[in-house]
């Protein structure tokens, strides 16, 4: 989905320059349940009530004119959002236990009443999923697993460069793509449009976006910690080092695969949950969670098409999912170890 008003919330952001320093109010006119919200993460605000909703921002706001108080659903919304913040901080020590979508679940209006039977049969519950018997696999295991299957550590320390092309399709739409990869974590994707180019990168410090005819800008903290870890160039051999306390969860099916998961949590990282094909080791998803002042937004990638590459395995194709979109990168051509400049990842 497409929202006009988010696109051109995102244009302003990107033509200030004390946005990450600032408040929502120092930044955005008449902000009242969130005020002294980060200015980086009212629009992520947005979007998180945006998806749970089921709506548009023109639900709320009025096109052009955003500001403005003309809707009522506004100043619901506005209720909506005290009344969570207040039953976390009163009911769950300030934890986001309760948002928007706790209600919605996807849907404008809350269903309070629960369903009346349609069959005399019995109601099917779901039972619970068996538990595992028998010695059980560590988390080093699993990451020992991974290694292995990709090709090993001295297969994947042998590349230290890759341009990698091939299109990405979202919205019906297919249109090329490179993408510039350098170690340890140094990545620029360009998706070409007609004359105009989008691009979205990591230096090796912090990421950055922009596109032809606009000012690049720097990402916000959060949006900055997940391209990091998109810009890992051998993730086998950097996971343990990212997440030094990753822990073992409950095994779970992704697409038929049965998997091993890994969960994640480190300062400055997003929170992650990685999904291990049992039988091959290969990573098959990975989850990771964006905190917003109203709620946890997640980003899934799915990994695919894996093939060897120079000795090591990676995945040729791997799909991008998140609450208001959703889009598909299909690489065609790789070339490993090309020359490629540090200038390359750098914000114009």
């Amino acid at each position: 989905m497409y929202r006009p008003i988010l696109i051109a919330a995102l244009a302003a952001l990107a033509a200030a320059p004390i946005f990450a320093q600032s408040n929502a109010e120092q930044v955005y006119k008449n902000i009242t349940a969130l005020k002294g919200t980060p200015a980086d993460q009212l629009i992520p605000a947005m979007q998180f009530i945006s998806a749970s909703l089921g709506v548009e921002c023109s639900a709320c706001h009025v096109q052009g004119n955003p500001a403005a108080d003309d809707k009522p659903m506004k100043k619901t919304a506005r209720s909506m959002i005290e009344m969570t913040l207040a039953l976390n901080k009163d009911h769950f020590g300030g934890r986001l236990q309760v948002s928007c979508n706790t209600c919605h679940n996807g849907h404008e209006h809350p269903n309070a009443i629960p369903p009346v039977l349609e069959s005399d049969a019995p109601m099917k519950k779901e039972a619970p999923a068996a538990r595992p018997s028998g010695p059980q696999p560590t988390a080093d295991d699993v990451l020992q697993k991974y290694l292995a299957a990709v090709g090993g550590a001295d297969a994947l320390k042998k590349t230290t460069t890759r341009i990698e092309k091939g299109v990405i399709l979202a919205g019906g739409m297919e249109s090329p793509i490179e993408l510039y990869l350098k170690a340890p974590n140094k990545r620029i994707s360009i998706s070409k449009m007609g004359n105009s180019d989008s691009m979205t990168a990591f230096d090796g410090t912090k990421g950055w976006m922009g596109s032809t005819g606009r000012p690049a800008r720097e990402m916000s903290e959060a949006e900055s910690a997940a391209a990091g870890l998109d810009a890992q160039f051998a993730l086998a051999l950097s996971l343990k080092e990212l997440y030094p306390q990753l822990r073992r969860g409950r095994p779970d099916t992704v697409n038929g695969v049965e998997c091993e998961v890994l969960q994640g949590t480190a300062p400055g990282k997003p929170l992650v949950r990685l999904y291990f094909d049992k039988q091959s080791g290969l990573l098959v998803r990975m989850q990771r969670y964006a905190d917003t002042p109203v709620g946890r937004t997640p980003t899934q990638i799915d990994y695919a098409d894996y093939r060897d590459s120079d000795g090591a395995k990676i995945p040729y194709r791997w799909t991008l999912s998140r609450p208001n979109g959703r889009f598909t990168i299909q690489i065609k051509e790789v070339q490993n170890n090309a020359p490629v400049d540090d200038a390359k990842f750098s914000k114009p």
